[in-house]
């Protein structure tokens, strides 16, 4: 028995001192960690790739017109306080005057990080899309920073520098007559290389209008160029601007200048004798002093008579009306009006 418990203690302790092992480091799970996060990681971030956000093309493009309206209803009003100098003087300068006016838009608008005037009507802000994270998550379009300083002068040197300069070089060829002189000339070449710079902006432009269509980022080559997109400013503001005062704005507009062309081609005399016979106060303005001219209602300084009614008008007056129409009728008897008298003279 004791043989027996002897040869048990000694088996078991030997096999305890078999399975006897050496406990892991206390960093050893920070270790493996580490090794294993950068594989984890591979598969966990192509399943949060970027959620691309939709930017009304239609809005981006209602802004830049509106910012277009605006520049234009600041150059009325300054065109206005110097109406009353010399004629075709600021004409000369009008390069400088919307240069001037483009830098005010983008002084008090991007350079202090806010939406130009058509932007915020449109609910559009700028953003630096070269800063946003290529992954990650992007639900609302409003997350990220906006434009750099560097992209902020960048900005005003292509669309205020670029534009003044461009404007003058185009004016400054057109006066010198680059286009209509010699072939071997200085300045043939010069504006040969100005059209071919126009028609490659062109080309690029119309390519980038293309992708925009596409894409909805980037109107044009500037934004593309410094990564300025534009992105949604508030998420719970209406997008949709309303254009009713807009619209009736133009058809006042367009009514206005359907009067002013129609009018001076009217003629009041006739219309006059055309509603003539409808008037309340007919009898009354027969019975009426009757040496008073009946056209500007004044004591005729030279009388003349219209014959046949014999009735006194100016001589003006009488013959102006007999000179805008050939069939001037009376104001007062709507007879038809043949000759003036004056004196036993007779003038036709």
């Amino acid at each position: 028995m004791r043989e027996t418990l002897a040869t048990a203690s000694s088996s078991s302790s030997s096999s305890s001192t078999e399975t006897n092992v050496i406990p892991p480091a206390e960093a050893a799970w920070v270790n493996a960690y580490d090794r294993l996060s950068p594989r984890w990681q591979s598969f966990a971030l192509p399943s949060q790739s970027a959620i691309p956000i939709v930017i009304s093309r239609v809005n981006q493009v209602d802004a830049a017109r509106l910012d277009v309206e605006m520049s234009a209803m600041l150059k009325e009003q300054l065109v206005k306080v110097f109406s009353v100098m010399k004629p075709g003087l600021l004409f000369q300068y009008e390069a400088e005057l919307d240069a001037f006016l483009e830098f005010l838009i983008w002084r008090f608008s991007i350079w202090v990080d806010k939406p130009t005037p058509g932007n915020a009507l449109m609910n559009l802000r700028y953003r630096d899309e070269h800063s946003m994270p290529t992954r990650g998550k992007v639900r609302t379009g409003v997350e990220g920073p906006g434009l750099t300083t560097a992209q902020k002068v960048w900005y005003c040197i292509a669309t205020v520098g670029g534009q003044y300069i461009w404007t003058r070089l185009q004016s400054f060829s057109a006066f010198r007559r680059w286009g209509d002189s010699n072939q071997r000339s200085v300045g043939h070449r010069a504006w040969f290389i100005l059209q071919r710079i126009e028609g490659f902006y062109k080309a690029a432009s119309f390519t980038n209008l293309l992708i925009f269509l596409y894409s909805g980022r980037y109107r044009n080559l500037i934004e593309r160029g410094l990564g300025a997109r534009l992105v949604y400013g508030s998420p719970n503001m209406n997008r949709a601007v309303s254009f009713e005062y807009m619209n009736r704005q133009l058809v006042w507009n367009e009514f206005s200048e359907m009067l002013l062309l129609l009018l001076p081609i009217l003629n009041s005399s006739s219309i006059k004798s055309l509603f003539g016979p409808f008037s309340k106060d007919k009898s009354s303005d027969s019975k009426g002093d009757e040496t008073v001219c009946p056209i500007c209602h004044t004591n005729p300084t030279i009388a003349y008579v219209a014959l046949p009614c014999h009735h006194r008008y100016c001589y003006y007056c009488l013959r102006t009306r007999c000179g805008a129409t050939t069939s001037f009728r009376c104001s007062t008897c709507s007879e038809p009006v043949v000759a003036m008298q004056r004196h036993g003279s007779i003038v036709t």
